[in-house]
């Protein structure tokens, strides 16, 4: 081929070098010999002008996998070289790779093939701007001729399968690496999408066409069925396109009036994108009836081949079911500007051909039960999903409607219905279209609930009705699959036994389907539950209840997703669907949600009882009743909107209103009339004692009543008050305090009850009361350590193992209960701290070879300091940091956690990593004593005599910066607090951190270098500030006329030797590099001018000559000009000023943000 690159060598050598390389891939082949392969393949991969070489090794080699390496060797050398190669040699090279495929096409080496276009993609596109439009056409012309199928079968296939291979090239989420600025990547995306996007989807449109007519019209062979299923993949990929220049939406709503949402619908599983590729496309994608003929041919296909029973899983069928519920998605301008009258019209015409595959959904999923196959089914989920996160719940509703009697959430709900059913009553491991099914339909009434919010006008009578049978469906359906389960083994009872966080987020989807129809729902679950309950009471003693626990156990569970919301970290409010439902109610004792939460707080109460609990109660019921009272108690007792008395009530919009609805006012208010709130109180408190005394060895029940219910208690005000009120909160609390029992429970569950009890001291209104309480609390744990410690056999004894486990109990109780410091608490819980502070110094001697106390004493010093620091006087400052001093000293000589990771491969696990916990314990406290001096609730008066926290953190830094390797670092968590600490420190303290010997100031500096090219962005965040600080300081002290940083020096390997530079020039040099030239985060934007400006003002002149170096260096005198104004802009655009007042950092974060943008597009590579 003329122009053909590289000098053509003679036959021999061309020979042995195709020798060559078969030999080495005969070695991969064998998995022999790796080191000579690597050299082997490398050499020709690496070696210059190896065009001819590897253009005879495709053309003449027998060995797939040779000329496979060949044709990857031929576009990497390509890319390499491409400044040395004419116009001429990469023209032959793109028309060479693809006049093989074509020549090819039929080889049954398919990856050799698809090798080789991908090569002739890549070059292409690096070619991209440097061809005229009349080469590309003229490359373009005789791709086109095989696509449209000229040549045959299979080079149509190849044709096409080159052109979704450059689909792939030019989008920038597939794109190979090329070396070059991003701007690059970016004017070829735009100039692909506007001027040939299009076009190649005509040409795949009019290759289905002619393959299709071919198909239908004759049995079809497997070549037209390959060409025909890939041009609709390639259409499919098309769309897929990141459309960013074409669509130009009218509208400023994200919804129309007709109710077309604009806007994309976050969904919890699945991935759904808009695809809008504007009004150019409007004459191939919609005025030209293509839909139509797409459904066409599908249900035409389908009827076709409807005696095989595998034709669904086709190749064909499958890329045409994709494109169809893609094109689900279609919005924006490609639609005319008719109120979305021509788009409702486009997922009528879909839904109208997809109905057959999921109709009748009893039918259907019989036959996918007996064998059928699944595709069209999930498929036409996926499709409904599709429209349902294009439309609001009123039309979705309604989109049916014009083809069926009913709405489209009808069909919705016999769909689910169908597939609960399936999922319950024929549950089998291999059919995983149940449950793939489920979570897609599920999210599909996640979306249209959610959209409806508390209108539920947007649903049809009919829909709701739906729903209410949809719900009583999944109830029967999980009822009947729970008493079965009963007496299975746990391997045939799998579904009951699967994530407790996958089950609750299946039950929570439940539960807003409930809530629609919550007027027959909540009265169905009342009356179920009753029924159940009412059954094991009647049949004490005399029937196996099994089967009925475990129908209570399932309604214990759903009964709480439907009355209440999970709400993690938030304040729970009574579901507005039940608020604004039961209208007609105006009695609370009719009240279906009373009389279901009384039902299931009576059978809880049950428990109670010796002779009912031992009958009844396992433990894992003990963890429904537990959890459900933790749910209901923060929900109904005294929510948001009830306060003293007076109920405020909101509209269907969330609008405050004086109505008087009296459904909402009994909600709001049912839990406290009659004193009915202190009963509930008092079961709650009463269950959790039970729970934590009656069940021993049971870790997740005790954890519940602790971390869950117990904690909600005291978490409101208005329950705490009432609560402490109670003897059975007393009860508890001398149960805590005076009884071994509480010893038996988990340290995690020991220290959160221990927060609960203290929390619940500032509750008490008489001061005296609430000093007595927390006397009464936390004064036998206190006493207790005290005495252990002054026990003149503690040597001796202390290594024992209940010895160990008293302290680590004891060490955990103290944490909860500093935890829980409140202003009234804190001087009480301080002398309790103060109490043990010598007691603790004495443990960490004793047990300075016991890492698990050594890392609780030091967890509780880091709590006490977190939680006391910012309260204390001069007075009690100085004896907190000569406690502190202490601590670090004792931890200091002992050489504690001094590990070295080359000791055991093991450690380099992360879970190996919690071996270095005491040291993030260190890195916890030192940051918290340095929140003194920027936080102080302290009253006294007299500052000057407060102690010099600095000097601990001073101190700190010595002990601790030698422990923590380059290599910890690596570990996430250490990381993190690590950087927090520096950061903080540098802020707070820069003067003493400057102090630091030579060692340990350079390797501050290391960790910092580290923690700049780290992924997370925190950590680099904090890294930015710590500069910041470090270059403020330095300009402030040398503005003032002193030394500043001068003195800290940091040595680096130039090419003389050694070099000695200041601590700001080694990062002006760094951060600019960062900037220029590596992946910078624009979130980053801001902390980066924040430490750039002081570096800048520190090193003007090194700056100068920087930036004079960098437009030195650039050959293209156009990116030298744009690069020159870049960097003027930066110091002078705003007025900026030699200052670092907050006004001329805004100003340079202005400067900075515009810099990063301007010079990203010509200087980032990929």
């Amino acid at each position: 081929m003329q122009g053909f690159p590289g000098v053509a060598s003679d036959l021999q050598t061309l020979q042995a070098s195709m020798h060559a390389i078969e030999h080495a891939c005969s070695l991969i082949q064998m998995h022999m010999n790796p080191a000579e392969v690597e050299r082997v393949i490398g050499s020709l991969r690496s070696s210059s002008m190896p065009y001819q070489t590897c253009r005879f090794i495709l053309e003449a080699s027998q060995m797939a996998s040779a000329r496979f390496q060949a044709a990857g060797a031929i576009g990497d050398a390509a890319i390499r070289e491409w400044a040395l190669l004419t116009i001429e040699n990469k023209r032959s090279l793109i028309l060479f790779s693809l006049h093989y495929v074509m020549e090819h096409a039929s080889a049954p080496e398919a990856y050799v093939q698809s090798k080789v276009s991908s090569v002739a993609a890549r070059l292409l596109k690096r070619a991209w701007l440097e061809f005229s439009e009349a080469e590309k056409v003229a490359i373009f012309n005789e791709v086109k001729q095989s696509i449209v199928g000229v040549h045959g079968c299979d080079p149509q296939y190849a044709g096409i399968h080159f052109i979704e291979l450059l689909v792939s090239e030019f989008s920038p989420s597939t794109s190979s690496a090329m070396g070059l600025p991003r701007e690059f990547h970016e004017q070829c995306q735009s100039s692909f999408e506007i001027n040939y996007l299009k076009e190649f989807y005509c040409w795949a449109q009019a290759a289905m066409l002619g393959l299709a007519d071919k198909i239908m019209n004759s049995n079809g062979n497997v070549s037209e069925e390959r060409a025909c299923s890939g041009a609709i993949r390639l259409m499919f990929n098309i769309l897929n396109w990141n459309f960013t220049v074409s669509d130009k939406s009218s509208t400023k709503s994200n919804v129309l009036p007709s109710g077309i949402r604009h806007d994309t619908v976050v969904l919890k599983k699945f991935d759904r994108t808009l695809i809008k590729p504007g009004p150019a496309w409007r004459d191939t994608l919609i005025s030209c009836g293509h839909t139509n003929w797409l459904l066409n041919f599908y249900s035409a296909m389908r009827e076709k081949y409807s005696y095989d029973t595998l034709w669904n899983d086709s190749p064909l069928a499958y890329a045409t079911r994709q494109l169809i519920v893609q094109l689900c998605s279609l919005a924006g301008a490609v639609f005319p500007s008719d109120n979305g009258e021509t788009q409702m019209k486009h997922l009528i015409q879909i839904l109208s051909a997809i109905m057959p595959w999921v109709e009748p959904p009893d039918v259907i999923a019989a036959s996918i039960r007996s064998g059928g196959s699944e595709s069209e089914f999930v498929d036409g989920c996926h499709a409904l999903l599709s429209m349902a996160s294009l439309t609001t719940t009123a039309l979705f509703d309604n989109i049916l409607k014009s083809l069926r009697p009913y709405g489209t959430v009808h069909l919705l709900s016999a769909l689910t219905c169908e597939v609960v059913k399936s999922l319950m009553n024929f549950r089998r491991e291999e059919e995983t279209w149940v449950e793939e099914s489920l979570d897609i339909l599920l999210e599909t009434w996640n979306v249209i609930l959610e959209g409806m919010g508390t209108d539920r006008s947007s649903i049809s009578t009919d829909g709701v009705y739906a729903a209410s049978s949809l719900f009583n469906v999944i109830v029967e359906s999980h009822l009947k699959a729970a008493a079965d389960s009963a007496f299975e083994d746990a391997d045939n009872s799998e579904y009951f036994h699967a994530s407790i966080s996958k089950r609750d987020e299946r039950l929570a989807s439940y539960a807003i389907i409930a809530r629609l129809g919550a007027e027959s729902t909540v009265p169905l679950l009342a009356r179920l539950f009753q029924e159940r309950f009412g059954t094991l009471s009647q049949g004490l003693g005399n029937s196996d209840p099994t089967r009925t626990l475990e129908e209570l156990y399932w309604l214990l569970l759903i009964t709480g997703h439907v009355l209440t919301d999970s709400g993690e970290g938030e304040t729970l409010l009574i579901p507005e669907l039940l608020q604004a439902a039961f209208s007609d109610v105006v009695e609370a004792a009719q009240h279906p949600v009373v009389m279901l939460s009384w039902s299931v707080i009576n059978f809880s109460r049950q428990c109670l009882d010796p002779a009912v609990r031992s009958a009844y109660f396992s433990p894992r019921l003990m963890e429904a009743v537990v959890w459900f009272l933790a749910r209901w108690v923060a929900t109904y007792l005294v929510p948001l909107d009830t306060s003293m008395g007076n109920i405020k009530e909101t509209d269907s919009e969330g609008v405050v209103t004086n109505g008087s609805q009296p459904s909402r006012k009994i909600l709001q208010s049912f839990g406290w009339q009659n004193n009915q709130g202190d009963i509930i109180l008092d079961s709650a408190i009463r269950i959790s004692l039970v729970a934590l005394t009656m069940y021993p060895g049971e870790n997740e029940l005790q954890a519940l009543a602790c971390q869950k219910l117990l904690a909600v208690l005291v978490r409101r005000k208005h329950i705490c008050s009432r609560l402490v009120q109670l003897e059975s909160w007393r009860e508890i609390a001398r149960a805590f305090a005076n009884e071994s029992i509480l010893f038996s429970i988990s340290a995690r569950s020991q220290r959160s009850l221990a927060e609960t009890l203290i929390c619940a001291a500032a509750c008490l209104k008489d001061s005296e009361a609430s000093l007595q309480y927390l006397k009464d609390v936390i004064g036998p744990m206190t006493t207790c350590l005290v005495e252990n410690t002054s026990r003149t056999d503690l040597k001796s004894v202390a290594q024992q193992a209940d010895a160990i486990y008293m302290v680590s109990c004891l060490l955990e109780r103290l944490r909860g209960a500093v935890r829980a410091t409140q202003p009234r608490t804190q001087k009480a819980i301080f002398e309790m701290g103060h109490a043990v502070m010598n007691p603790l110094l004495s443990l960490l001697e004793i047990y300075k070879n016991q890492s698990g106390v050594v890392y609780l004493i030091l967890k509780f010093v880091v709590d006490f300091v977190d939680a006391q620091v910012v309260f204390l006087g001069a007075k009690e400052t100085s004896i907190l940091v000569n406690f502190c001093m202490q601590l670090l000293q004792i931890y200091s000589s002992h050489n504690i956690g001094k590990i070295s990771l080359s000791l055991s491969s093991s450690l380099r696990s992360e879970s190996q990593s919690e071996k270095y916990k005491d040291l993030r314990a260190l890195l916890q406290l030192l940051r918290n004593m340095c929140s003194k001096d920027l936080v102080d609730f302290s009253t006294d008066a007299e500052q000057e005599d407060n102690p010099d926290i600095a000097e601990v953190v001073y101190v700190g830094l010595h002990i601790v910066t030698p422990l923590i390797s380059l290599d910890l670092l690596k570990y996430p968590k250490l990381s993190r607090d690590y950087f927090a600490l520096v950061s903080h420190m540098l802020e707070v303290y820069p003067e003493k951190v400057a102090q630091l010997n030579k060692d340990a100031f350079t390797h501050i500096i290391s960790t910092l270098d580290l923690g700049l090219r780290h992924q997370d962005v925190d950590i680099v965040e904090n890294c930015l500030a710590a500069i910041s600080s470090l270059a403020s300081y330095h300009f402030k002290e040398r503005s003032s006329g002193k030394e500043g940083l001068n003195l800290q020096l940091l040595e680096s390997q130039g090419s003389n030797g050694l070099l000695q530079a200041s601590v700001t020039d080694h990062f002006l040099r760094l951060l600019l590099q960062t900037l220029l030239f590596e992946d910078f985060r624009m979130e980053l934007a801001g902390s980066a001018a924040d430490a750039f400006l002081p570096l800048i003002l520190c090193e003007q002149e090194l700056y100068q000559r920087l930036v004079q170096e960098l437009l030195e260096g650039q050959s293209n005198p156009a990116l030298k000009s744009r690069l020159a104004s870049a960097f003027n802009n930066l110091t002078n655009l705003n007025n900026l000023s030699i200052s670092l007042d907050r006004p001329n950092r805004q100003k340079f974060r202005k400067n900075l943000h515009h810099f990063l943008i301007e010079i990203t597009g010509f200087l980032r590579i990929k």
